[in-house]
């Protein structure tokens, strides 16, 4: 298996354990690899030294947050040129996160302020922020990396969807669609996946998101079809460690009918193929 999607320490909240000891779960639980994710930080170098110090395929990247000053390709250029695979579009930092009252950087020093961030047709942009957004998209397409959607909306989503097809991007994850953000419905997540656009599902949505149902995320499953990707977004102290948290997720969906043979592989092969460069 090969989690697309887990927090560790250090972060500016607690997490589960640092990148050495969320490594050696999945190492014991016999996984081929995960992707390190933050909201403040790339995790590129963390991802890098985790690989190198044991025998799994470690991956990190940047998420497009204020840290990193929003929409920068100098950030993009940064990770991509050190090996980072994954960029995401505005997590936190999105306007989507705001209206939802979910946690934000300002939530633990209110002193920087809570302005957030959002792409066309939520936002009208400058030429400037429009050539700054075209060359991370360019930048991704470079590199033949992961252009995931974060939490900006479903319009949004459709927007940059437009735009990487346009530019050659050819690997999208829609990052938790079905979660409170973005919160796309089944057809949304239908018309994506036709599209081209992979699905992602998180166990974290079994245990943190209000009047989510195990029949809800399947029938999610099922509209993502052979673009189905499971991962855990583990790593908080209340949640299961990441990856039982993601063999959870595997038992439950099959509990509602679905393919263990799919799921599994939508836990494995396809994200790992989804990261990883051919």
């Amino acid at each position: 298996m090969f989690d697309v999607h887990v927090h560790a320490s250090p972060d500016v909240v607690p997490r589960i354990g640092d990148d050495t000891a969320v490594a050696q779960t999945y190492q014991e639980a016999g996984f081929d690899g995960f992707v390190l994710k933050a909201h403040h930080e790339s995790t590129v170098g963390r991802a890098a030294a985790v690989a190198r110090a044991g025998s799994l395929d470690v991956v990190g990247g940047v998420a497009l947050n204020r840290n990193v000053g929003g929409i920068n390709p100098a950030a993009v250029a940064a990770c991509l040129y050190a090996g980072g695979r994954l960029v995401w579009f505005p997590t936190a930092d999105a306007h989507t996160q705001e209206a939802a009252g979910l946690p934000r950087l300002a939530d633990v020093d209110q002193r920087i302020g809570r302005p957030a961030l959002c792409v066309p047709p939520v936002h009208h942009p400058t030429a400037a922020e429009l050539d700054d957004t075209a060359l991370v998209l360019d930048l991704i397409a470079d590199f033949d990396a992961v252009l995931a959607t974060g939490h900006l909306s479903a319009s949004e989503c459709a927007w940059l969807l437009d735009q990487a097809q346009y530019r050659g991007i050819r690997r999208v994850l829609l990052t938790h669609p079905s979660y409170t953000v973005p919160g796309m419905t089944v057809d949304d997540i239908r018309a994506f996946a036709a599209r081209g656009a992979h699905v992602e599902i998180t166990a974290y949505q079994l245990w943190h998101q209000p009047e989510m149902t195990e029949s809800h995320l399947a029938a999610v499953a099922r509209a993502a079809g052979d673009r189905l990707v499971l991962a855990s977004d583990a790593g908080q102290t209340d949640s299961p460690p990441p990856p039982e948290a993601l063999t959870t997720l595997v038992e439950r969906l099959a509990r509602q009918g679905l393919d263990r043979a799919w799921l599994s592989a939508a836990a494995g092969d396809v994200p790992r193929s989804l990261v990883l460069r051919d």
